[in-house]
């Protein structure tokens, strides 16, 4: 997080008058141990008994999360994976209460982004004894997100990625629908970022993020801070095997500058293809299409982060 976070910060020191629990049950081994866990810990804590919902099929917890808001929540806690956390934000973008994020799924990206323990005691904690934190969001036609948006093969990871072995085996999953893509067909695609000149690339995928760390610590956009006001942009374009080794030991080793990805930063991100990608947000395979159309919303989310993020 940035100074200016660091400033705004506000210590969790006040008791919530109201507080909510959005659960993802196909994300929990166990829903109901889940549920007696966090409200003995909160009780313990002197907080209140909270409200509970649960996602659905039909709503992954948007809905949930504006209806906890407008009935006063002033901390709405998220247990799931990626996709629900990025359906509640949907719901808390704009208002005033706090996201607790309590880690479910397979990649928890926004929680590693932001120091969140994946453990759920850990991830309480924050909650209970953090800090709260504004950061930006990220917007694409009517979905918001808090991670990455993509274009090309990292939506294809996403799309293939086998449900069973997401569930058995986390990451192994996304590695085995990247072999499977390494030598897809190259895009071409055009990306304009704000009022710069179009520039024109061969490229795998084009992410924009409004964080930059994905699994196992790899800083795929080592400028990213989740309060900067600004977009991060990696056009990601090896050819060959040597390429992707080259790449993936470069950003591995955290390195400034690695061959084949290109960065870029501003607060409107347009990416244009020649035919229609398959496209992400936060892990969320969206429809296809030849255009993502990014853009940011400063401050727009309050959330829960360990003391002195």
């Amino acid at each position: 997080m940035t100074d200016t976070s660091r400033r705004s910060a506000q210590h969790a020191d006040v008791i919530p008058g109201s507080v909510a629990v959005i659960l993802n049950p196909n994300r929990l081994e166990d829903p109901d141990e889940l549920r007696d866990h966090v409200a003995h810990r909160l009780a313990d804590a002197g907080w209140p008994e909270p409200a509970w919902f649960e996602t659905t099929a039909e709503d992954p917890g948007t809905g949930q999360a504006r209806q906890a808001a407008a009935d006063g929540a002033e901390v709405v806690l998220v247990c799931g994976g990626d996709g629900t956390v990025r359906a509640a934000v949907q719901g808390l973008a704009g208002t005033d209460a706090a996201l607790g994020v309590l880690p479910g799924g397979t990649g928890n990206l926004l929680a590693g982004n932001l120091g969140i323990p994946a453990e759920v005691d850990g991830a309480l904690d924050v909650v209970l004894r953090g800090d709260r934190c504004r950061i930006d969001v990220g917007v694409t036609g009517d979905l918001t997100f808090v991670v990455m948006a993509g274009i090309g093969l990292d939506a294809a990871i996403m799309d293939d990625a086998p449900t069973r072995l997401k569930n058995a085996a986390g990451p192994v999953a996304y590695v085995v629908a990247a072999i499977k893509h390494l030598f897809d067909d190259e895009l071409h695609v055009e990306v304009v970022v704000d009022d710069a000149e179009p520039l024109r690339r061969h490229a795998r995928t084009v992410v924009v993020g409004n964080v930059g760390r994905l699994q196992g610590a790899l800083e795929l956009l080592p400028d990213a801070e989740a309060d900067s006001g600004v977009l991060e942009v990696a056009v990601i374009a090896p050819r060959t095997a040597w390429h992707w080794l080259h790449l993936l030991a470069g950003v591995a080793l955290r390195r400034r500058h690695v061959p084949r990805r290109e960065l870029l930063r501003g607060s409107h991100v347009v990416v244009r293809t020649a035919r229609p990608e398959r496209r992400q947000v936060d892990g969320d395979v969206i429809e296809p299409s030849t255009t993502l159309e990014v853009s940011v919303r400063p401050a727009a989310l309050r959330v829960c982060v360990p003391c002195g993020c």
